[in-house]
């Protein structure tokens, strides 16, 4: 989409329009109401609730009734009801009608609240909503990690929502009362790394105590009499006041009644008091109640939408502090039931989540609105299913479910509980026992992940994959799957229709199923091709023989087993006989795996393929020039050509070779008209037989399977081994053989170094072990790789530059290996141990103690009859006390040796501390790191790592141990379409254009994700800078906002990600006169960075140089240059001495040495950046002139300084001295630098300009297209680093 197509967007967006994108996301949350956007085509009505004033609200006509609904019970005053229905004039509207089918219905029109009587259900409901209100500013579901629930702290820094604020104070006169001066622990050079300031105290969260208890009464349900005196259920309730009640909820509402705790007397009480809601008879009776309660509601409403809102899928905090336990009837029952939120709402209780997946996938998709409202089903099911996986794999560790085979020993169990499939990563009856055993049936299910995560994407009709979901948990892998209907009543061997069930010995297959692979053939690049089965008969496959084919009771076509669906990683799996490409073999490649699963990923196989792609067009285009020249001249004249030819076709034969050199011989003269010349030669379908050699030429060259178009793809079944090809496809095996070892040739020669010069350049910028993986997965480079890439940047000549990345992959090293052991250790601990043994396993990985000592759990509980065996149920048995024996010099050897066997590379310490010392790592960093990645959650507390008398964890330490969960991310494409044509417009210069088809994909993000994702995080963030380089300030700040909220709920407080967006949402509170927050914003940035990644790291140049601007601006001087002098060095080091970042980092460590009147320093800093400048840019550049002026500038002033110094020796006293002009900053020239720094230029548009920048954009296409995209960043018309992430 980014050039041409533009009438194909127009139609869409004006589609989009017809059809309002207003469709607010139903009612699933509450509140998403105030987040959607809602289309200018609404109109107001009038709503009047019992005892309250009619008040306005906006709509719209796709709305249905049901989120009036929602919106009342969020409202500060109508949020005590649920059961109450709509009518307009008399007649009672319908729940689940679009408010737009409703007659009469217009501006205006008053619609009536009316309560309606209860239903057992319905007081259900009212309980539970009345206990959400109570809990509303309660964090402790998000420390528990239930309900995606989300911790966020923004509105700690900005005092509530930014918007209000800036509206209270007045702009210029906040300079006086700010105090400026960081805590000890974020100046630049400190070495403490507390946690507690992690998560800082909200003042909001001491909540006011409205009840002491709500409880469901013992006397429940009510017997047979009473239900026919119409009660429902009984509540028990403790007031604040210390009062003991006794209530019943009937039809008609909620009154006392006179029971006890021991006595039974269903007689209402004395005065009788009935109130159809729960919160108004509370308020009667408890004065407490009502003064709390109010207080509480206007808290709530007052935060903002985004603090409340639940995230599509569960965000764990590794860190949380000591929360009471509190007595919740909701969350007790809860807990006992197989209630997933939702169940209340759909009859029947269970979901079939097979059904719900695979019809929303049918929905129709012929335009705009039909998809809009399929990805929004789709999505809505795999974040449900998600939540509803990863309770099941919980309970079936824990022990809590019964196994369909409860004969069978534990770990061969499988379960089945609410509709979906769990089985454990073991391999179960050695079904791979020649692929690698445990280590295999581990690595299976994230593989088959990949998998349906990419037939998913290519979505074809008619062809179904099952909800998959892998969860991680105390040690075990439990793999979650939708049930295909009838499965379970047959033989597998009977219903698998099409591929193998014993790895490729017998192999069946089936025409429809080949009809709807090949569909998918050439977006997932797999080949069509013939194995052999058990009696030799050649059987035609189009996937890997495992992948198997099931028509389900339900007609349906499924696959599943997709762990082959890419083709073998041949650098991890040597096979007898076959010898690697050079570059695989110099970097000591194929290397024994723990499996032979290992795969290429899908980012690579497009890489590899992109690239032949682009060898192919060369290589036509120089066949072409060539025959063009022997046309037109037989003379010596042109003898150079056909060299080229020469060369070009004798590297051809072996294309690896050239692999590292094509991406600079891409800007040769004249390719542009020979890429030209090969469209036109594929086009002419191969007419010419002239042309049609040199398409056959080109072909055979890049290893394409057609000699008459360019087409690569992979056979995933090469180098499985139990199958057999015939003999007559012994060529196209050899040719696939060639093309795996290539695209390994591949990921080693071209990958690798792509990447490692990405961060030279700093277009990659991984901070931590998440940010790191993602840079490698992005690039198509499995984690395998990861010692293999250290190695590389060790030898790389630069390697200073990129001390960072190497500290970050080490870290990440060290803690992967540290989870695989831990994932083990935890396998043999029993739950009643399970604090002990993790607490253990940290003083073990980090503390400095030498000798950790296991505290065996003291029985607290003394068995009366110690000897009697006890059955162990959970999987996986063995001594349970095994884990105890752990030292932490065994842990460290087997951390090396897994470093080692796994990543192939030597880490030579014998402790934490060697390897803290050796690597330059922080401990807070490695807690962090192996506490995310194993799910541990710990007290938030400072820890001792470093004392040599006592271990750094006690098992008090230990708060919890969650599941990490792998999923598949369904995604918004129109919308995603949207924001790409959107950052393609900005990139052009057409900022307007731009800014509108981002809101577009903004709305149409929220139509399909809700209000909270990713995705519509990247949109906000581009969306904000966008309002700000067009000079809507205030717009930039509550989009800014927005993001920071939504960062920290959906990525997590800490998340690289967070960061950034915190330095953006600064700048912009800068920009907006809001200098205290803007500085509390960046110190807060600041710490959570040495958190994560420490000091030493470019970011942290950028981010000082931000807070040295702003200190600068409120005349902190001293502290000014403290910031400003990090920055400086940080710059020196990773962008060398001479470059333009460091000149600028000169210049403005010279501007506060100015204002301090230290004229010297400041001429030297300016000297040093006056020189860069000269050097690189020449002496004519603006930049040059511009750091002269302002030397000669200095130069005076020192002078005038000095000449006023000596007047004072000279006459004393009485010295007539001249007025300085000592310049404290203007707020504009230092945001001015903040823009600079921040990398966002203000376009000068005049009309000549924007001619050149129109003239230089097309220029830059041609050499995109040409795969010259290796540009720096740096000299983009507008820099917008904001990329969607894809998973």
């Amino acid at each position: 989409m980014v050039n041409g197509d533009g009438a194909h967007e127009h139609t869409e967006e004006s589609d989009s329009k017809q059809d309002g994108n207003g469709e607010a996301d139903g009612g699933e949350e509450s509140n998403e109401q105030e987040v959607i956007v809602i289309q200018d085509t609404g109109f107001t009505v009038k709503i009047q609730a019992p005892g309250t004033e009619p008040f306005d609200l906006q709509v719209s006509p796709q709305e249905m009734v049901q989120e009036i609904h929602q919106v009342l019970m969020d409202r500060e005053d109508t949020c005590h009801r649920t059961c109450f229905s709509l009518q307009l004039d008399g007649n009672v509207l319908d729940n689940f009608a679009e408010l737009k089918s409703i007659e009469g219905l217009q501006e205006g029109s008053l619609l009536k609240v009316v309560e309606e009587p209860y239903t057992v259900r319905e007081a259900r409901i009212h309980v539970r909503h009345i206990r959400d209100l109570l809990k509303s500013l309660d964090p402790s579901d998000a420390y528990n990690g239930v309900d995606c629930n989300s911790l966020s702290f923004l509105s700690i820094f900005t005092d509530g929502d930014l918007g209000d604020s800036g509206k209270r104070k007045k702009k210029g006169n906040e300079l006086e009362q700010i105090d400026c001066t960081p805590p000890e622990h974020i100046l630049p050079g400190s070495k403490e790394r507390p946690l507690v300031p992690l998560q800082p105290q909200n003042k909001d969260w001491k909540p006011m105590q409205c009840l002491k208890v709500l409880t469901m009464s013992g006397w429940n349900p009510p017997p047979g009499n009473r239900k026919m005196h119409g009660d429902l259920m009984y509540l028990y309730i403790v007031t604040v006041e210390e009062r003991h009640v006794s209530i019943t909820a009937s039809t008609r509402g909620f009154y006392l009644n006179q029971s006890t705790t021991y006595t039974f007397n269903p007689k209402p009480a004395n005065p009788s008091f009935l109130s159809h809601s729960l919160v108004e008879l509370l308020s009667q009776i408890s004065p407490a109640f009502k003064k709390n309660f109010t207080a509480l509601q206007k808290k709530r409403v007052q935060r903002h939408p985004f603090e409340r809102i639940a995230t599509p899928f569960q965000v764990y905090s590794w860190t949380a502090p000591q929360v009471d336990h509190a007595m919740d009837c909701v969350r007790a029952e809860d807990a006992y039931t197989s209630r997933l939120g939702y169940e209340e709402h759909i009859p029947g209780q269970t979901r079939d989540w097979n059904e719900e997946l695979q019809t929303t996938r049918e929905l129709p998709r012929k335009n705009l609105p039909e998809r809009l409202l399929r990805e929004r089903a789709i999505f809505k099911v795999h974040s449900d299913f998600a939540a509803a996986a990863t309770r099941g794999a919980m309970a079936v560790i824990d022990g809590n479910v019964m196994a369909i085979n409860p004969g069978e020993e534990t770990r061969m169990q499988m379960f089945i509980w609410n509709n979906i499939f769990f089985s454990l990563g073991f391999d179960v009856r050695d079904h791979y026992r020649e692929l690698g055993g445990d280590a295999a049936a581990h690595a299976a299910p994230t593989n088959d992940l990949n998998g349906v995560r990419a037939y998913g994407a290519v979505d074809v009709e008619g062809l179904y994959t099952l909800g998959t979901v892998v969860v991680d948990y105390r040690g075990y892998r439990v793999t979650a799957q939708s049930i295909i209907p009838g499965i379970l009543e047959r033989e597998q061997e009977q219903s698998v229709i099409y591929g193998s069930i014993d790895f490729g010995k017998t192999v069946v297959s089936h025409n429809k199923y080949l009809e709807l692979l090949d569909k998918t053939s050439r977006p997932l690049k797999v080949q069509r091709h013939n194995v052999l089965n058990e009696k030799n008969e050649t059987v035609e496959l189009c996937s890997s023989v495992e992948c198997k084919g099931i028509i389900g009771n339900d007609g349906r076509h499924y696959i599943l087993d997709l762990l082959r669906t890419f083709p073998p990683d041949l650098n991890f799996l040597p096979v007898e006989g076959e010898e690697l490409p050079p570059e695989s073999q110099r970097q000591g490649f194929p290397r024994q795996h723990r499996h032979r699963l290992a795969c290429l990923r899908q980012e690579l196989i497009e890489a590899f393929v992109e690239h032949r792609y682009l060898l192919f067009m060369k290589m036509a285009a120089l066949q072409l020039m060539q025959q063009k020249a022997n046309k037109e001249t037989k003379t010596d004249s042109n003898a150079d050509t056909p060299q080229t030819h020469t060369t070009s076709s004798d590297s051809s034969n072996a294309p690896t070779t050239e692999v590292s050199s094509d991406k600079k011989s891409l800007n040769i003269p004249g390719l542009a008209q020979a890429k030209e010349l090969a469209e036109t030669l594929v086009a002419e379908d191969g007419s010419d037989p002239k042309s049609r050699e040199v398409v056959l030429n080109a072909c055979k060259a890049v290893g394409s399977i057609s000699n008459t178009s360019f087409d690569i793809r992979f056979n995933p079944d090469i180098f499985s081994p139990g199958v057999r090809f015939p003999d007559d496809s012994t060529d196209d095996v050899q040719k696939q053989k060639q093309l795996l070892k290539d695209a390994a040739a591949f990921l080693v020669s071209c990958q690798i170094p792509s990447l490692v010069k990405d961060c030279l350049d700093h277009s990659a910028l991984p901070m931590d072990g998440a940010t790191l993986t993602e840079a490698l997965h992005q690039r198509g480079i499995n984690v395998r790789y990861l010692g293999t890439v250290l190695e590389f940047l060790d030898k790389t000549p630069a390697k200073a530059q990129l001390e960072h990345f190497y500290r970050i992959g080490i870290s990440e090293l060290i803690t992967r290996c540290a989870k695989h052991i831990f994932k083990t250790y935890l396998q043999g601990v029993e739950l009643s141990a399970l604090s002990a043994a993790v607490s253990h396993f940290l003083n073990c990985f980090l503390s400095s103690f030498p000798d950790a000592v296991a505290h065996l759990p003291p029985d607290e509980l003394v068995s009366r009859r110690k000897s009697r065996k006890r059955r162990n149920r959970v999987p996986g048995s063995g001594d349970n006390t095994a884990w105890a024996s752990l030292t932490p010099s065994e842990l460290w050897k087997n951390i090396v040796s897994e470093a080692q066997s796994y990543y192939h590379f030597a880490i030579e310490c014998e402790s934490v501390d060697q390897v803290v010392e050796k690597y330059g790592l922080q401990k807070s960093t490695l807690l962090r790191e192996i506490s995310i990645k194993t799910g541990i959650q710990i007290l938030i507390k400072e820890y001792n790592f470093d004392s040599r008398h006592k271990p750094a964890f006690t098992e008090e330490d230990i708060l919890n141990i969650f599941p990490v969960v792998k999923h598949v991310n369904p995604k918004a494409s129109d919308a995603f379409h949207f924001f790409q044509s959107g950052q393609a417009k900005v990139q052009q210069g057409f900022l307007k254009e731009g800014c509108e088809l981002i809101n577009e994909a903004l709305n149409l993000f929220n139509n399909v994700y809700g209000a909270m994702h990713v995705e519509i995080c990247a949109c906000l963030r581009l969306l904000a800078r966008l309002n700000y380089i067009m000079g809507d300030h205030a717009e930039a700040l509550s989009n800014q906002q927005k993001a920071v909220l939504m960062s920290e709920r959906v990525l997590g407080i800490e998340h690289p990600n967070t960061i950034q967006e915190y330095m953006h949402l600064a700048l912009y509170c800068f920009a907006n006169g809001q200098l205290s927050t803007a500085l509390k914003l960046l110190y807060r940035a600041r710490y959570l960075m040495l958190l994560v990644c420490g000091e030493d790291h470019p970011e942290m140049a950028l981010l000082d140089s931000n807070i040295g601007l702003v200190l600068h601006g409120v005349m902190e001087y001293d502290l000014s240059l403290r910031f400003l002098e990090n920055a400086l060095t940080i710059n020196t080091k990773y962008h060398g001495a001479r470059s333009l970042k460091v000149a600028l980092s000169h210049h403005l460590v010279a501007r506060v040495y100015e204002s301090k009147a230290e004229f010297r320093s400041a001429l030297q800093h300016e000297k040093e950046g006056y020189t860069i400048y000269k050097n690189q840019m020449g002496e004519a550049h603006e930049k040059t002139k511009e750091s002269s002026e302002y030397l000669k500038y200095l130069t005076q002033q020192a002078v005038a300084l000095q000449r006023t110094m000596n007047e004072i020796y000279k006459n004393g006293s009485n010295a007539s001295i001249m007025p300085l002009k000592f310049t404290a900053p203007s707020m504009a020239s230092v945001l001015e630098q903040l823009n600079i720094i921040n990398g966002i230029i203000f376009i000068p548009l005049s009309q000549k300009d924007l001619e050149n920048l129109k003239a230089e954009v097309q220029r830059r296409q041609q050499l995109q297209e040409l795969g010259k995209n290796e540009e720096p960043t740096e000299d983009t018309p507008l820099e917008l680093e904001d990329k969607i992430p894809i998973d």
